[in-house]
């Protein structure tokens, strides 16, 4: 079996353990905007990130938060949670709640949550490692609807004030956020115009292409920062759910969980 192979049977793993994960709390959920990272999640994770628990590498931030699902499923498939743990999501008294909580012993790099936030951190690592001459980059997971913030902009400009070539910024455009459809002047063609107009190094791709993915992480710029426009779909793999924004924030019935699972 191919790394391509290999990487599309993990995500579709991944999304089966996120919907497990989602029904057995019993409670509603954010899987739509979960389901379409998990592609991006599952190259990261396996064959992009240089992690480690004990003394941080790469370090990866999810900024939108309401991802969280889908970065549950990439720590538990990468063993730094166990099926017992994960399976305590939104439970009482549980340390995993509906957006990440920063946890080194479980690989969680920050608490997240507030919309654009996650891009500010991340750029405060960058410009310490590269104080430090380290080799390492940080890689930031945004969201379309997340670039309405202006604190996303206000991070950009300072990210090539600082020539941070270490920095990585993947958005996920699935055309949707919490109140609806991402407006045109937001869409992902303009997102590109935007990234690029902060004088970022800019590209566009297919967030469930892995082939794409691997060949899109690998393209850096010395001091300039890179910003990856990945063009998803929101509740991928789902049918009932894809480009459905009910599903941004929904609870599974059993009926419901078992159509999902048959989907996939």
């Amino acid at each position: 079996m191919n790394e391509i192979e290999k990487l599309t049977n993990l995500a579709k793993k991944m999304r089966k353990t996120l919907l497990e994960t989602s029904w057995n709390s019993g409670e509603p959920s954010h899987i739509g905007g979960a389901l379409s990272i998990v592609d991006i999640l599952a190259v990261l994770y396996n064959s992009i990130l240089n992690i480690n628990l004990d003394k941080p590498a790469d370090r990866f931030i999810l900024s939108k938060g309401h991802g969280f699902l889908g970065l549950l499923s990439a720590l538990y498939y990468q063993g730094y949670i166990s099926k017992k743990k994960l399976m305590t999501f939104q439970t009482n008294g549980s340390e995993f709640i509906a957006h990440p909580i920063e946890n080194a012993r479980y690989g969680i790099e920050s608490s997240n949550g507030s919309l654009g936030q996650g891009l500010s951190f991340g750029i405060g690592i960058s410009l310490a490692y590269k104080k430090q001459s380290r080799k390492e980059f940080v890689y930031v997971l945004v969201g379309d609807g997340e670039c309405y913030e202006g604190s996303i902009w206000e991070a950009a400009i300072s990210a090539t004030e600082f020539e941070l070539g270490n920095l990585i910024v993947i958005v996920d455009c699935n055309g949707h956020q919490n109140d609806g459809v991402i407006g045109k002047k937001m869409n992902y063609e303009n997102l590109k115009n935007k990234w690029e107009g902060f004088g970022w190094n800019t590209i566009l791709c297919d967030g469930h292409n892995m082939t794409e993915l691997l060949n899109v992480f690998k393209i850096k710029k010395k001091n300039i920062p890179t910003a990856i426009i990945a063009k998803t779909t929101k509740g991928k793999g789902v049918n009932f759910m894809e480009n459905n924004n009910d599903w941004h924030h929904g609870r599974l019935t059993k009926n419901l969980f078992e159509e999902a699972i048959k989907s996939l």
